[in-house]
């Protein structure tokens, strides 16, 4: 059986396995910041996830592979994702950065089936793996380690599943004020990571965590957004009460509230909830003979 959202925001090694999580987002936008840019906003995550989504239903479904635009639209649309408008523009630049690629033999084609170029794929692949691991890290499974011997064949069948529960869920299409206040601003969500990486979690009091940011220069370093549009999101998570800055405002560590570290919790168990879920059907869809977590 699953582990359902309630039960892994009970688990007590979710506060560490989380804190890893966002460290390696971290870290992924580092490196490669152009891939990553696709996590950088709820709106730009969850169109992400139905255009995979779609392509690779496409795979399977004995049509031909790949993704329209115009399919990509209706699907955005239809969900309420985004305007056409702005989906046009987010293929647009997928497509200008090679993060989407058109299909190969189909030049000359007035409509052009697209599909996600190798960095892409190998993003969603660390994408599966991470969050997988960090189940893994709550219970003692090998969910990440099945996955990496054949994601090939797994994330096909996978990555559908999560898009469905994600787009259905309540919790991750309408996330809690201090949440929500940063994933939809763009690079809101990398910005969001780097200040849950950085948790001092043994030097937690019962109405603060210190975190080892010192500046909003440091804290908006690398990202699309300047350091006034950071102090102003910072600014406005801190009329919430959602976090605060130890001494002088943008020059002394920066502290989060327990209630702003149990709304990252919540969304995280949600995400994960649903990812165990998906992982869980796709090894039942192969027979059952894949035993995955410890506790099974």
């Amino acid at each position: 059986m699953g582990m359902t959202a309630d039960k892994i925001l009970a688990n007590p090694a979710l506060a560490q396995a989380v804190r890893r999580q966002a460290e390696v987002m971290a870290q992924v936008h580092a490196t490669a910041p152009r891939v990553a840019s696709i996590f950088a906003t709820q709106q730009r995550w969850l169109m992400a996830h139905v255009g995979a989504a779609h392509y690779f239903q496409s795979l399977s479904n004995g049509g031909e592979p790949g993704l329209l635009l115009q399919t990509f639209l209706e699907l955005v649309f239809q969900h309420g994702l985004a305007s056409r408008n702005t989906a046009s523009a987010f293929f647009s630049e997928m497509l200008k950065y090679g993060t989407l690629r058109y299909v190969d033999g189909t030049e000359g084609r007035r409509s052009r089936p697209a599909e996600p170029g190798p960095a892409a794929l190998e993003s969603l692949r660390l994408w599966h793996a991470l969050h997988l691991s960090t189940l893994d890290a709550l219970d003692g499974g090998r969910r990440a380690g099945l996955f990496m011997g054949d994601p090939h064949v797994l994330m096909p069948r996978i990555q559908p599943l999560i898009s469905a529960g994600l787009l259905a869920a309540a919790v991750v299409r309408d996330p809690t004020p201090t949440f929500s206040l940063f994933t939809w601003v763009n690079e809101g969500g990398i910005l969001m990571d780097r200040l849950f990486a950085g948790l001092d979690l043994a030097a937690a009091t019962p109405t603060r965590i210190p975190v080892d940011v010192t500046s909003v220069a440091s804290l908006a370093a690398g990202l699309s957004l300047s350091r006034p549009h950071t102090g102003r999101v910072l600014g406005a998570a801190e009329k919430m009460g959602s976090l605060g800055w130890t001494g002088t405002r943008g020059h002394s560590r920066l502290w989060v509230s327990p209630d702003f570290q149990t709304e990252y919790h919540i969304a995280q168990a949600a995400k994960l909830a649903i990812i165990d879920a998906a992982f869980e059907a796709s090894c039942g869809d192969m027979g059952g003979v894949m035993e995955y977590a410890a506790t099974a």
